[in-house]
């Protein structure tokens, strides 16, 4: 196989990734919390023989997110709960603790706070948060701190990672190296963080790559094309 289909072919591996990626963003375009995805790429060099110059190559080398805060969607839900700022809601999954700012918050059979997928949302010191049966109009202050009538029950837990995170799920983050509580945390009650993915730019994008995939298609098959002539000729010598 020739050098040009080699490189070729390293490239559309990447285009097909950055693909799903772009598929993936657009798919949860209107998913709360969502934090938007980017394909990262890597050159490497593949040594060639007969002292020809060295092929660069470019593949996958991991994802990047755009942290960028999404707008905020007003409900009035008295559980619905959005990020001004800095900060993650802290929950707790089978795996561990995770971070999210998807703040779609409900009360499950035992009036635990929980999110829209059955996981327990954690207050500042790592416990659930539990609200009182008799509690009918639950205020939410703006650092978290959860009351009625003029009685403080809890305080919704805000933190920040000291690291990087990985996705752990579309709008579920790990904090690898820890985190620590937000001092001045902005939550505000009755509303919702929208996902920061812009549909237009993500068309846009999609529209790039398939024509760049498509480029790298006609290249492959016209190399193809040229050795296959050029052996027809050796044949016929």
């Amino acid at each position: 196989m020739s050098n040009a289909i080699y490189a070729a072919l390293a490239r559309q591996t990447g285009l097909m990734s950055e693909m799903q990626v772009v598929a993936n963003n657009l798919a949860n375009a209107s998913t709360t919390g969502y934090k938007s995805d980017r394909a990262i790429f890597a050159e490497f060099i593949a040594g060639t023989r007969n002292n020809l110059a060295d092929l660069s190559m470019g593949t996958l080398a991991g994802h990047e997110f755009d942290l960028e805060q999404g707008g905020l969607r007003f409900t009035n839900g008295t559980f619905d709960l959005a990020i001004q700022g800095e900060g993650y809601f802290l929950v707790e999954t089978p795996q561990g603790q995770r971070l999210t700012r998807a703040g779609h918050f409900q009360l499950n059979a035992e009036s635990e706070l929980i999110t829209d997928t059955g996981l327990r949302v954690l207050n500042a010191g790592g416990g659930a948060i539990q609200i009182p049966e008799e509690a009918t109009n639950v205020s939410i202050a703006g650092d978290g701190t959860i009351s009625f009538d003029g009685q403080i029950i809890d305080q919704v837990g805000v933190v920040q990672p000291e690291g990087q995170l990985s996705r752990v799920g579309n709008a579920m983050f790990a904090a690898e190296d820890g985190f620590q509580p937000v001092e001045e945390p902005r939550v505000v009650q009755g509303a919702l963080e929208q996902s920061n993915v812009s549909p237009v730019l993500e068309i846009a994008r999609m529209i790039e790559v398939q024509r760049a995939y498509e480029a790298g298609q006609a290249l492959i098959e016209r190399e193809d094309d040229r050795i296959a002539k050029f052996i027809s000729t050796l044949r016929q010598l």
